[in-house]
């Protein structure tokens, strides 16, 4: 008889490979591989989900409805109008099984986020990288990419890796100019780390339209990753299809306390922000510095372009020193490291081994 067997799609499915978390022999590492907050949770909402721990036996609130109603008062939206889920990772799923599928096509920009790729082959769906220009999405591009086929665009702004943004001109460009059956869905992880006057998040454009949504995660500035904590907001229609799709329960009593929580503690978020702009600029000048190129970058992490081949050499030099970047060959940027900023000390020893490390090469 023969065995059970996975849909074609499934076994073609690139697995996502998260940033380095362990390293062997190390009697300390520096974590800077995936985007973590500099300055860790907010106090509050590890006091919120350390009372959680007494209940552990208790169901969450399945639709999330007080973490949905602290979101939307914060942002100033209907929370009936919010989603929640695990993560922004789920939320890219569930659009591409509610809005895509066998003969469909999903664009994005070229150097997107793998879970675009990931999500869009999952449901059989086509995905349809467009190219970008200087590692920054392309309007222009972006919409030659589409044919009849396209069923959704994603725009990271601020991309990942990258670091790069197009303002708000720019996005409510691409908005006009898509077919109104297209879903556009503004992927704003790091949004709170922007400081450019031009830059809008997809609040504006999901509240105002009846085909964009915009993604969030609690995972970025609010430090709460472990958790798994993301929301989105759009069109009533959009998001009742989504909320159809999400599995029950899916996100848990601790995320959701420690969210609510977390958006009571701006005053902790202020000084995620302050840290992260100053520790950009000091970041950027040592970088160049030292004869590494690297673009400007608008979230919480940097993107330095080594000489060719040099990459290996650098990441294995780092890890010696107990340092952990993240490789982008998947990518497709064997030149660059993702280095997240870290807290002073950190970036302190890590901006010394890349200085040694340059000048051993030339030498």
């Amino acid at each position: 008889m023969p065995l059970p067997q996975p849909k074609p799609q499934v076994m073609s499915l690139p697995i996502y490979v998260p940033g380095k978390s362990v390293l062997q022999g190390a009697s300390r590492i520096i974590k800077l591989s995936s985007n973590e907050a500099a300055l860790g949770p907010s106090p509050k909402a590890v006091a919120a989900y350390d009372e959680i721990a007494r209940s552990l036996e208790r169901y969450p609130e399945g639709d999330a409805a007080d973490l949905r109603e602290a979101i939307g008062k914060a942002n100033g939206v209907d929370p009936e109008r919010i989603i929640c889920g695990a993560g922004s990772d789920e939320l890219i799923l569930l659009t591409c099984r509610a809005f895509a599928g066998p003969g469909d096509e999903v664009v994005y920009p070229r150097y997107g986020f793998l879970m675009y790729e990931i999500s869009t082959k999952s449901v059989g769906a086509t995905p349809v990288p467009a190219p970008v220009r200087d590692l920054t999405a392309d309007v222009d591009a972006l919409l030659a990419a589409v044919t009849d086929k396209t069923r959704i665009v994603f725009l990271a702004n601020p991309n990942n890796p990258t670091g790069t943004y197009i303002p708000a001109s720019e996005v409510n460009r691409l908005r006009a100019n898509l077919r109104d059956d297209i879903l556009l869905a503004l992927d704003d992880a790091y949004a709170e780390y922007v400081e450019a006057p031009d830059y809008e998040t997809g609040m504006k454009l999901a509240s105002t339209t009846e085909n964009t949504i915009t993604l969030r995660t609690f995972s970025k500035i609010y430090g709460l990753a472990a958790l798994r904590l993301g929301w989105g907001f759009g069109p009533a229609a959009i998001i009742g299809a989504l909320q159809r799709l999400r599995s029950p329960f899916n996100v848990s009593r601790p995320a959701q306390a420690a969210g609510i929580a977390a958006l009571a503690d701006q005053a902790h978020v202020k000084r995620q922000r302050e840290h992260n702009t100053r520790m950009m600029k000091v970041v950027l000048q040592r970088l160049r510095g030292i004869g590494l190129n690297v673009q400007d970058s608008h979230g919480n992490f940097v993107l330095p372009e080594f000489p060719a081949g040099a990459v290996p050499d650098a990441d294995a030099f780092l890890q010696s020193k107990g340092i952990l970047a993240r490789r982008v060959d998947g990518y497709g940027l064997p030149n660059h490291l993702r280095i997240t900023l870290g807290t002073d000390e950190e970036m302190q020893i890590t901006l010394d081994a890349l200085a040694e490390f340059m000048s051993k090469r030339r030498a």
